[in-house]
């Protein structure tokens, strides 16, 4: 397998070895016409330009984002996040802002299907945790960590392929099926 995630990259980079694979793997689904996912642009205000040289050099977020990749596949509404951690026992809950949690909580709440792929960088393993399963845990347990076993337990892994890279949609078909048998 191989990950093409930079160790080294800064703080704010950190995530761009999955938010490449998944970007890839959306291409592929737009491509072979399985599915309509995209990234959602960051809102920036632009402040100050240097036109001269063709940059942006200041500006500002200007609303908190809510999660980074949206779209959808068979009728359905699709939502999701991309985390990484590097840690090898748990996956930080710090790692999802306090506005992501309410945004999972409303978009749930319209039936939209909704959850976390989370990558465990070290351990080269991917999950999908599912959005009722990560609020659930943060309501039930007196943790600021999920651990790695739960992962295990309660969350589907994704293996990484060479196309699509990381096959998602299978596991969407699963939460489909799930929600059409609740309903």
């Amino acid at each position: 397998m191989n990950y093409r995630t930079n160790f080294n990259s800064a703080f704010a980079n950190r995530g761009m070895g999955l938010e490449n694979d998944i970007n890839e793997t959306n291409n592929y689904y737009r491509t072979y016409d399985i599915a309509l996912i995209y990234k959602k642009p960051t809102p920036i205000r632009i402040t100050k330009t240097d036109y001269e040289n063709l940059r942006i050099t200041d500006g500002f977020f200007e609303t908190q984002s809510t999660l980074d990749y949206n779209g959808v596949y068979r009728g359905f509404y699709i939502e999701f996040d991309a985390k990484e951690t590097k840690s090898k026992t748990s996956f930080s809950i710090n790692n999802i802002h306090k506005h992501q949690i309410e945004y999972i909580k409303k978009a749930l709440k319209h039936g939209g299907i909704i959850f976390l792929i989370v990558r465990f960088t070290t351990l080269k393993k991917d999950y999908i945790l599912k959005g009722n399963e990560l609020l659930n845990f943060i309501e039930t347990q007196n943790r600021k960590s999920i651990p790695l076993e739960y992962f295990e337990k309660n969350c589907y892994k994704i293996e990484i392929k060479y196309a699509p890279r990381l096959d998602y949609i299978k596991i969407v078909d699963k939460l489909i099926e799930e929600k059409v048998l609740l309903s």
